[in-house]
């Protein structure tokens, strides 16, 4: 729905849209009965291609096994506005059952944070408000960031967005990736390590703080527990963590994500601190989160 400006030679419409979605899809399925068919992939969730493309499907019968849209914003709140959005568009056509998928999203990359704990803690908060916000997908954009050349875009855009795709892509500087285009991690990278790290069975965290938000998990087979909790504001908080139910005797070894260091090994970015021994009266820990903070602890049983 945006044309050049997104790298696509097409600017839909909705009439344009809806005729080329009903066609794509018979083509789909004719291929693969089981395949997924699903958009309309959208740069403003507020386009009239959504609305339309629902009245369609649900009218005339069209497979839509997903809704799918995309959207750079630094706010995680606004992130979660649009799956609202979506989720409201969808009530107004009960006999659709699509999964909501939002698969292209990072911050505004057109006005970068200066701060180098932004980003990665801004992962871990829209990851949040995703799942409070029902979201059944998402695509973080993207893993490695890649120069272009001029040549493939001419095949099919007009000199105007050739040159802008160059401009982008070569001429910009680029906090996309997870990796940079030396290859290089980045610090969001290990953001998604620890995400990636609370395994087992979701349990209840909650907050009173409206900028500390955090996940918590068991995991039976490693007879450990995990905690991630975050700073996503400009000052410094203290929190105070409070285990209830705890079983017995912990053993709680706490990681420090230092986003601003300039060392990509794990060690660095994820500095391991002293251990703690937890009681099972008093299983509770403090600490300071700086601006943009994340903390990790995975607890031993």
């Amino acid at each position: 729905d945006i044309g050049e400006d997104g790298g696509c030679p097409y600017r839909f419409q909705p009439e344009s849209y809806t005729r080329y979605y009903r066609h794509t899809v018979e083509a789909v399925r004719r291929a693969d009965p089981n395949a997924w068919v699903g958009g309309p992939a959208l740069a403003n969730s507020r386009s009239p291609i959504l609305p339309a493309l629902l009245e369609l499907c649900e009218k005339e019968d069209v497979p839509l096994d997903f809704v799918s849209w995309h959207i750079y914003s630094s706010s995680p709140r606004q992130i979660r506005g649009t799956i609202e959005y979506v989720k409201g568009l969808l009530a107004k056509h009960p006999t659709l059952k699509p999964r909501t998928m939002l698969n292209e999203w990072n911050v505004d990359l057109s006005h970068p944070p200066d701060d180098p704990r932004f980003q990665p803690c801004f992962v871990a908060e829209t990851i949040w408000q995703m799942k409070a916000g029902g979201l059944d997908f998402s695509c973080y954009y993207h893993i490695r960031d890649y120069h272009v050349s001029l040549e493939p875009f001419a095949k099919f855009m007009s000199p105007r967005g050739t040159a802008f795709m160059y401009r982008w892509w070569n001429r910009r500087p680029q906090y996309d990736g997870l990796f940079d285009y030396q290859n290089e991690v980045r610090p969001t990278y290990f953001a998604f390590k620890l995400l990636s790290r609370l395994t087992g069975e979701r349990l209840r965290l909650t907050s009173s703080s409206e900028s500390v938000h955090g996940f918590a998990s068991c995991d039976e087979r490693l007879r450990v527990y995990n905690v991630l909790i975050w700073n996503f504001s400009s000052s410094a908080v203290q929190v105070n963590l409070v285990l209830t139910d705890a079983p017995g005797t912990l053993i709680v070894r706490p990681i420090l994500f230092d986003a601003a260091t300039p060392h990509n090994d794990e060690n660095s970015r994820l500095k391991p601190e002293r251990p703690i021994e937890l009681e099972p009266d008093k299983a509770d820990l403090s600490v300071r989160l700086e601006p943009y903070g994340m903390r990790f602890w995975w607890i031993e049983r």
